[in-house]
């Protein structure tokens, strides 16, 4: 029984090995170090995954929970951890069964494993605790990938900043082309695509753009 969850493959895998590559070479470039980048216990509470399978994930080993509920449960039980009140204080069962629009009964037994969820409690569930969707479920691989997606996403805009400031200083036409034409925001926006493919024909476009402008000799 899939309760609609998808079946593991090694394609998440896959796409946590480009992104740490990216994010190793942004981090590079820009001085910045990896233990910062790659902080594990950051990453381990923005992705839900356990801050062991955090590092032997960035090392190159398999790991991961492959079952969906044990891995529900892992990522609940931090997300109640974590997640707090605003006195500090963890969620009750009562009060996550209100925000969640099920009974007392339902979110305790799925809290302590005694049900196995399907995706509309995990939907509700996220609501609540104000995640994204498939925090609660996606595999680990999937989930790590996509905190460090945001990691990505921050050093491109600091790499942009970087370079606007200096062209800025320099006076050079080409960036003022790039601003005018939204270049750098659209690249920023393209680390975001899911492949390499939907990546590669936003470059396309951005070469056939920057080919039509020379800059000034010097």
């Amino acid at each position: 029984m899939s309760d609609g969850f998808e079946s593991p493959d090694g394609a998440a895998t896959v796409v946590l090995t480009a992104v740490v590559a990216r994010v190793t070479a942004l981090a590079d470039r820009l001085g910045v170090a990896h233990a910062r980048v790659f902080d594990t216990g950051r990453l381990s509470v923005a992705s839900g995954v356990p801050e062991p399978v955090v590092r032997a994930l960035l090392s190159g080993r398999p790991a991961g929970e492959p079952d969906v509920q044990a891995r529900f449960l892992q990522r609940l039980d931090l997300l109640r951890r974590t997640r707090l009140k605003p006195n500090g204080r963890k969620y009750t069962q009562q009060e996550i069964a209100d925000g969640a629009g099920m009974s007392r009964q339902q979110a305790g037994a799925l809290i302590n494993g005694d049900r196995r969820p399907t995706m509309e409690h995990c939907d509700a569930i996220q609501r609540f605790f104000r995640v994204h969707a498939g925090f609660l479920t996606a595999e680990d691989p999937e989930a790590l990938a996509g905190a460090l997606q945001h990691t990505e996403q921050d050093l491109l805009h600091k790499l942009a900043d970087r370079e606007r400031e200096a062209a800025a200083a320099a006076g050079d036409p080409l960036e003022r082309l790039l601003q005018d034409h939204g270049v750098r925001g659209i690249a920023w926006r393209a680390a975001q695509l899911p492949t390499d493919q939907h990546r590669d024909k936003v470059a396309e476009w951005l070469d056939m753009l920057l080919e039509s402008v020379k800059r000034p000799e010097s």
